[in-house]
């Protein structure tokens, strides 16, 4: 699996996934400011790629 750095469709993805706190949504619109955005971000992928998978689970049952 090859992953490009600068890909964000995953953050438009997971905006429409769920709700966000304010600042994970202006995080995943903006783009990372220093070590700490960064470091959440990487949380926020996680999270988006469970999420991801719990959905394309439920989508082949159906």
């Amino acid at each position: 699996m090859t992953n490009k750095w600068n890909d964000k469709s995953w953050q438009k993805d997971f905006l429409n996934m769920k709700s966000h706190s304010p600042s994970d949504a202006k995080l995943l619109m903006g783009g990372v400011k220093g070590l700490k955005d960064a470091w959440r971000l990487g949380v926020l992928h996680v999270e988006y790629e469970r999420l991801k998978k719990k959905q394309m689970q439920q989508d082949q049952q159906s």
